[in-house]
């Protein structure tokens, strides 16, 4: 992801450190960025908390110092990009780094790529 600019939902899986910080703040949960970043929550690992356990879930709330209600309010957010990826209501952009040369190329194997992984995300009730 480009520096400042939001991260793509989409992408949320191969988020880094900065675009989870970044995504955050979008969701008034800004306070957390530092101890995030700190604790190295990605992408991949807010994609995995869906398979977390409860001591797993307690551990985590408790390293990041978060509220419940807070903790609450992240994985109603994630549901949300899970949904909006199941329904294909995110447009499919090339990288900032990708060439333009190769954009329609790009989008046409990330919508395959995409569709392959979404299937696969568990959305939790």
């Amino acid at each position: 992801m480009s520096k400042g600019r939001s991260p793509e939902p989409l992408d949320f899986f191969i988020w880094t450190v900065e675009d989870v910080g970044l995504w955050l703040e979008e969701i008034n949960l800004g306070s957390y960025r530092q101890v995030f970043e700190e604790n190295g929550v990605n992408g991949e690992y807010l994609e995995s908390l869906s398979m977390f356990t409860t001591e797993q879930i307690l551990r985590f709330i408790r390293r990041c110092h978060m509220k419940w209600g807070d903790f609450i309010t992240l994985c109603k957010e994630l549901r949300r990009i899970k949904v909006a990826c199941l329904k294909g209501e995110q447009e499919v952009r090339k990288p900032w780094w990708a060439p333009s040369c190769l954009s329609a190329v790009f989008v046409r194997v990330a919508k395959h790529n995409r569709q392959s992984r979404v299937v696969s995300l568990k959305l939790e009730p």
